[in-house]
């Protein structure tokens, strides 16, 4: 038995190498064909893997990263974001959405995201015009089309906005690997979600419940620091009135046990705080919604 582990291993391994090397292949295609593109790129790990592969495959003198300016994005990620583009050497514009306006993001039912690309997608759409650019094009990888509960794809595949990723079959796990081949600081970044995804369906989105969360999540991350409690994932739910603090499932008890971490997620305008026990969870807003099928 150990020697059929062992020869299987590398075989497997060869597989996958052949595999990504193939979905890789796809994913220059894709892009070589469309001459040029406008990205959108929020600096996580899918849409920098993108910018990156169309910077490859068709120069930078073809290829734009549109970061948008919302008061979802963490200032943060904004500077990440940018400071990318630059090692990247590829030019970015900064279109501001406004979301807020719309009703159906600000009522924050299943489908907020539907609204938020929506809006996105609204925008980009006149900037590629502008810039010359010939399709606009997102990180959605094939992982996310299989996930079920994606009303952002929906509304971006109706603005005609381009999923390379997804036409080449590159999972997240792809992503990740060829961005760690390719040197990427982002090959290993954590999820990265917007702010409006950490209230709770049925609470309103506002633009000052958004900065509130990301004081909170500012506050947090300072205090685990201070604390020597170090964390991969961390987010701030907002319940309400009450805050809910996830982190990974193995630091759950030290910042359970922390007044420090408390106060510093109290201080950002929350009653209340909490600990959820069960540790970070990708999407763990969408467990709070009575009926996901229904926005399926």
């Amino acid at each position: 038995m150990t020697t059929r582990s062992t020869a299987t291993r590398p075989a497997t391994a060869e597989v996958d190498r052949q595999l990504l090397a193939r979905r890789l292949a796809d994913l220059d295609a894709h892009l070589r064909s469309y001459g040029s593109v406008l990205v959108a790129f929020s600096g996580g790990a899918d849409s920098a893997m993108l910018l990156a592969a169309a910077r490859r495959s068709l120069g930078a003198e073809q290829v734009v990263a549109a970061t948008a300016l919302s008061p979802s994005l963490p200032a943060v990620e904004r500077a990440a974001a940018a400071d990318f583009c630059t090692g990247l050497g590829v030019r970015q514009v900064n279109p501001t959405t406004h979301e807020l306006q719309r009703a159906g993001y600000r009522a924050n039912a299943g489908d907020r995201c539907g609204f938020c690309k929506s809006e996105l997608l609204d925008t980009l759409g006149p900037v590629a015009t502008e810039l010359g650019l010939n399709v606009v094009a997102t990180g959605t990888n094939a992982d996310d089309v299989v996930a079920g509960f994606r009303p952002g794809i929906v509304a971006a595949a109706a603005r005609g906005a381009r999923t390379p990723l997804r036409d080449a079959g590159l999972t997240k796990t792809d992503v990740r690997e060829a961005s760690r081949r390719w040197g990427l600081v982002t090959w290993d970044k954590p999820a990265a979600a917007c702010l409006s995804s950490r209230i709770a369906y049925g609470v309103q989105v506002s633009r000052e419940r958004l900065e509130r969360v990301e004081r909170a999540e500012d506050g947090l991350r300072a205090a685990l620091a201070e604390a020597g409690i170090a964390v991969r994932d961390q987010r701030v739910r907002d319940l309400g009135d009450r805050a809910r603090i996830e982190v990974d499932s193995v630091a759950v008890p030290a910042v359970d046990a922390s007044t420090q971490v408390r106060a510093a997620v109290l201080a950002a305008g929350f009653d209340s705080v909490e600990v959820d026990a069960r540790g970070f969870r990708s999407g763990a807003m969408n467990e709070l919604l009575p009926d996901p099928e229904r926005w399926r």
